[in-house]
């Protein structure tokens, strides 16, 4: 049924009440003047002869005064004034037409004044009766009042959870959903009363006690309008796990969880050549390092759904090596499974572990990537991000590895921080090492994923939990984001479509303000910006840029099989050189020597700028990505 069907067969329950308390207001007004005794024939025979007159002013008068676009369940002054005067004006109506048709004859003068208060007491009374039952939950059902974004399967199995629910803890009292096709059936008895438009309306009309939203494969945009609308209704809402993580095709209330930020900025569902994939993963022995990282331990789960013949996991954090191990022995216990609590950059132990092993396929995920933190970390940060990532490339291409992929970053292009200068650098070697090994090396370049360790998100959480400030560099400040299975896949892709020496660039989609992602996430716990939360802007960090790029000017992008995967192509740095500065940036390294250091990067990477930001203007658009 339609939405304005819908409001008129409510409109028509509403003016039938009414008309039907006509002549009980009639038949009183004359009873309680005679005493609540037998009303003389006389009278009762004008009063019975008058009452279609009176109906069809009351019915006139109550309709024009607009009686009916009021909802009984929010019935309030505004409705009683409405009331008052609609029944004012009939009474007054019935008088002057009964003087008209015969001179008021065997009207008794109280009569008028007694249907005036009778009206009031019987159009009034019920709404706020209806009303008074509503608040305080004495009608339909014991349980929250539910109202389901989403009439398709995953809506449809919310509704059979509930009806199995024995406590009845939940009553699903309506549908609302965007394909008119659906909008006036119903599933499991639940109406479909309209598109999510008609979210704040209902939530008031039906006294919607929470709203569930059931729309998994929504898009980032369709999840933003959608919040935005349940918002404006200050009522609680949950929402169903993604698409993607609803892998055992089952629906339940114990699945309903809060909207995330995640929910608000991913984008849709990344769709993967899976046959390649497990082509090209699938009985082959995967090495990922900085495997108990964000990044490194959702690359190890994505790795072991393509069905590798063994995974070996390289850390040099014990705790996070040790929490993989046990995920992996409870998730799947026949994995065959290797795990080494090593530094990326021991050259001894990784030639010795590429020795056993004998990896096919490498993940580089290793690396210290904190940007305010490696500024004054000149030598850790080129100790791990840059020699770290040569030891593991050398073994890859001594052993005679398939494939050698290195997990690079925005922050390489332009570099504005310690942390960006030595992906760079880390890029450039693996091209050099592309131009003469039978391995085939490639770069797989990023933004910001977001739930990282370290990143933004946890951190706003945790300031929103303590009530505030949440901390914002600049207002202007924007990032590159995307979800971390979304990014692992990606590489993945790449790493099976990558024929050595490329850089791929991820297609991060727009980027997005930090300050409106600290709003979203205050709004999203019930609260308001600036006034419930303060949100306090700090100044830019060491090292921090207002503006990611994703390539450079020099870079030419060339497509890809996959349409969110782009090549940056560029001309390789010459080996012989690669292996000069590399050599001199060991040396330095050995000797403790941050001036030197800095003086040999800056030589290495010469876009390596503190103070370079490019201007909104010259940045590329998002779009050529």
């Amino acid at each position: 049924m339609t939405p304005w069907v819908d409001r008129l067969r409510s409109r028509t329950a509403a003016f039938a009440h009414d008309l039907l308390m006509v002549p009980v207001a009639w038949g009183l007004a004359y009873w309680t003047r005679f005493n609540f005794e037998g009303i003389p024939p006389v009278y009762l025979d004008m009063a019975l002869r008058m009452l279609p007159v009176v109906l069809v002013l009351c019915g006139l008068l109550y309709w024009a005064f607009g009686l009916y676009r009021g909802v009984w369940r929010f019935a309030s002054l505004p409705d009683l004034l409405r009331i008052l005067k609609a029944v004012t004006a009939t009474t007054l109506a019935v008088v002057v037409a009964l003087f008209v048709i015969n001179r008021s004859e065997h009207l008794p003068r109280s009569v008028p004044l007694l249907f005036f208060l009778f009206q009031l007491v019987l159009l009034a009374g019920p709404r706020l009766l209806y009303r008074w039952l509503k608040d305080h939950r004495l009608s339909l059902g014991s349980g929250s009042r539910v109202l389901i974004v989403g009439a398709g399967r995953a809506g449809e199995m919310l509704v059979r959870d509930m009806r199995r629910a024995g406590a009845q803890r939940y009553e699903p009292v309506a549908f609302v959903d965007d394909k008119l096709r659906r909008h006036g059936a119903d599933i499991h008895g639940v109406p479909i009363r309209g598109g999510t438009d008609r979210i704040p309306e209902l939530a008031e009309a039906l006294a919607i006690d929470l709203i569930l939203l059931a729309v998994p494969s929504a898009t980032a945009a369709e999840m933003q309008r959608v919040v935005g609308l349940c918002e404006a209704t200050g009522k609680p809402f949950r929402t169903v796990p993604q698409l993607e993580s609803l892998m055992t095709g089952q629906v339940s209330i114990n699945q309903l969880r809060p909207v995330s930020i995640e929910d608000l900025l991913g984008r849709n569902p990344v769709q993967l050549d899976w046959d390649g994939l497990r082509a090209g993963l699938a009985d082959r022995v995967v090495l990922v390092t900085g495997a108990g990282g964000s990044i490194g331990s959702e690359l190890c789960r994505q790795v072991v759904a393509a069905a590798p013949r063994r995974l070996v996991m390289l850390d040099n954090c014990e705790f996070n090596l040790y929490r993989m191990e046990q995920d992996f022995a409870e998730r799947h216990p026949d994995l065959s499974l290797g795990r080494y609590l090593m530094d990326a950059g021991d050259r001894t132990g990784v030639d010795a572990l590429f020795a056993r092993e004998r990896p096919q396929i490498v993940f580089h995920a290793a690396a210290y990537k904190h940007v305010p933190l490696l500024e004054d970390q000149l030598r850790a940060a080129l100790r791990n991000n840059v020699i770290g990532t040569g030891v593991v490339a050398d073994s890859a291409h001594r052993h005679r590895c398939e494939r050698f992929v290195l997990i690079s970053t925005d922050k390489a292009v332009n570099p504005a921080n310690v942390m960006g200068a030595s992906k760079r650098a880390a890029e450039m070697l693996c091209q050099a090492l592309a131009r003469h090994s039978q391995t085939r090396f490639m770069t797989v370049r990023f933004g910001n994923v977001l739930g990282s360790a370290g990143s933004v998100v946890p951190l706003f959480q945790r300031q929103i939990e303590r009530g505030g400030p949440v901390t914002v560099t600049d207002p202007d400040i924007e990032r590159y984001f995307m979800t971390i299975p979304e990014a692992c896949q990606l590489i993945m892709q790449a790493a099976v479509i990558g024929t050595g020496g490329e850089i791929f660039v991820l297609d991060m989609g727009k980027p997005v303000k930090i300050r409106d992602m600290a709003e979203q996430m205050i709004r999203l716990t019930g609260r308001e910006p600036g006034r419930d939360i303060e949100i306090r802007y700090i100044g830019m960090r060491p090292g921090e840029k207002r503006y990611e790029e994703l390539f450079y000017a020099v870079e030419s992008l060339t497509k890809t099989l996959h349409p969110k995967i782009r090549i940056a192509r560029r001309e390789s740095a010459d080996a012989d050189a690669v292996a000069t500065w590399r050599a001199g940036l060991e040396a330095c390294i050995e000797r403790c020597d941050s001036a030197a250091l800095a003086a040999r990067l800056r030589e290495v990477v010469p876009q390596w700028q503190a103070d370079a930001e490019p201007r909104p203007a010259e940045r590329p658009e998002p779009t050529h990505v």
